[in-house]
């Protein structure tokens, strides 16, 4: 078979024939009487061979090498394409995702374009100063696409870069919530606790739901924080959180705060104080009673004021002083 029979049948150009031919990867196996160059059926294998090493990311040369060389074992070679097929997906997607984030933020021209990519590499940098400025520019120089923003929130370990990234979002209103939302499904609870502060910024009724939701979280430490946001909204279902954690003494002046603020309301104030007053009856230990004094200060009612006049007897002393000076400054008012 003819060279141009062998292109068409194969799908390889006469060219490149020609340079494998060159480089010793197949031979034709003969010649026509007017010096053409004649292929056997064993050739036309060889280069279908040949295509299909190539597919797999081979190198002429070690096309030629897997062919040729009896001792060659391909463990070795196959493993080190299939690392560099994974970084050179790693990079094409990284490059997919810029430009995905580019094109949503709408750039009119090619210097948005640049803004956007400056920003979006000091949203990466090492510097969390950078990290910082970036965020903060953001509503000025080149609105980041929220993607990126919900991306470096979820991810940001310095309070301050963290701080400036959930203002950013803040300031994106609820387009951020469904990426802030699939955080919550994160299995690392660092993360699902950075989506709930984040979410907090939110002044949302879909951004209150989340957090309702988050208040179920298997972790103790992602409930406390959605209960302190939701406490600052006015949400009841925070209270038996709130109120754990001032038991625990974990967060418990924040909870304390979070808790007056919901007694604003009298008939919530009333539950509040008796739940608070529950804990009393079971035995806790008296750093918890004093905790527990101290936010019933907070809380009007008489259910509270009775709860103190029990607390102004305890037999701890630091209790009894405490529970007597709130009933005190109560009285006073």
């Amino acid at each position: 078979m003819l060279i141009g029979d062998v292109a068409r049948r194969s799908g390889v150009s006469a060219r490149m024939l020609r340079h494998y031919e060159s480089l010793g990867l197949v031979r034709p196996t003969g010649r026509t009487v007017g010096g053409y160059r004649e292929y056997s059926s064993e050739d036309i294998r060889r280069i279908f061979h040949i295509e299909s090493l190539r597919s797999l990311g081979l190198s002429l040369r070690e096309v030629g090498r897997a062919l040729d060389d009896p001792g060659f074992t391909p463990s070795e070679l196959v493993d080190d394409l299939i690392r560099q097929t994974r970084e050179r997906i790693a990079g094409e997607t990284e490059l997919l995702t810029r430009l995905r984030r580019i094109g949503a933020a709408e750039p009119a021209d090619w210097e948005d374009v640049l803004r956007i990519v400056a920003l979006l590499q000091a949203l990466g940098s090492e510097s969390a100063g950078k990290r910082q400025r970036a965020a903060l520019s953001s509503a000025e120089e080149a609105p980041l696409p929220v993607e990126a923003l919900v991306e470096a929130a979820l991810s940001e370990t310095d309070p301050n870069v963290a701080g400036a990234l959930r203002w950013a979002l803040a300031r994106s209103g609820e387009d951020g919530l469904a990426l802030l939302a699939e955080g919550l499904g994160s299995p690392a609870a660092e993360v699902r606790k950075r989506a709930v502060q984040s979410i907090a910024e939110i002044p949302s009724g879909a951004a209150t739901a989340l957090l309702r939701d988050a208040l179920t979280d298997r972790d103790i430490v992602v409930r406390r924080c959605a209960a302190l946001a939701l406490g600052a909204r006015g949400a009841a279902d925070a209270v038996p959180t709130l109120i754990g954690m001032i038991v625990e003494g974990t967060n418990d002046a924040d909870a304390a705060d979070a808790l007056g603020a919901l007694a604003s309301d009298p008939a919530s104030a009333d539950r509040i104080a008796t739940r608070l007053a529950g804990h009393l009856a079971h035995g806790t230990e008296p750093p918890a009673r004093l905790r527990l004094a101290q936010a019933l200060a907070d809380i009007p009612g008489a259910t509270a004021s009775r709860a103190l006049a029990d607390l102004s007897h305890d037999e701890d002393r630091a209790v009894a002083l405490t529970a007597t000076y709130i009933l005190k400054l109560r009285n006073a008012r």
